[in-house]
């Protein structure tokens, strides 16, 4: 099963897509950073996968949360929801923010 996980990370990293923004422009969008923050994330590496991408931890918990409120319905789901996503937008637009001035 490990050789499994590892092949499909393996796999998955030569899949990579280049950003089109930043291809065009010349400067990295909001988003760069997301892929290879969740490679790092399969093989364990969490501070280098923060360090990549700050929001994707976030986005994933918000995810997951989203599919819990959808399959049970619940209470104050969706304000929740609305919480987590101003969470992550704020999370997004501060290391984007920092990429642009480092």
């Amino acid at each position: 099963m490990l050789y499994f996980c590892t092949g499909f990370v393996d796999w998955l990293e030569k899949q990579q897509l280049p950003c089109f923004y930043k291809s065009v422009f010349g400067v990295e969008c909001p988003g760069c950073g997301i892929q290879r923050a969740l490679i790092a994330l399969f093989r364990g590496e969490f501070f280098e996968s923060f360090k990549l991408y700050p929001a994707l931890i976030p986005t994933i918990t918000m995810l997951v949360f989203l599919v819990v409120h959808l399959l049970y319905h619940l209470k104050n789901g969706a304000k929740i929801l609305v919480s987590l996503f101003v969470f992550n937008v704020v999370i997004i637009f501060i290391s984007y923010m920092c990429k642009l001035i480092v």
